[in-house]
């Protein structure tokens, strides 16, 4: 499993520490695991279409700077 680590402002860090006391999560790493695993989830479709606006965007730069 990869790591990465992130700052957050503190009254995020306030709202997940609730979550987890609350029982909703059992630690801060789940908590972020759900939230980019809804997130990646429910823009998918968003983020495949920005990838291709930006690789076409890039290939008419290209073919222009050919001309």
């Amino acid at each position: 499993m990869k790591m990465i680590q992130v700052e957050i402002p503190e009254k995020t860090a306030a709202e997940l520490q609730a979550l987890i006391q609350q029982g909703w999560f059992t630690d801060e790493s789940e908590v972020v695991r759900a939230a980019l695993r809804e997130y990646l989830r429910t823009h998918h479709l968003e983020l495949v279409e920005q990838f291709q606006r930006e690789d076409i965007r890039w290939a008419l730069d290209q073919a222009q700077g050919k001309k």
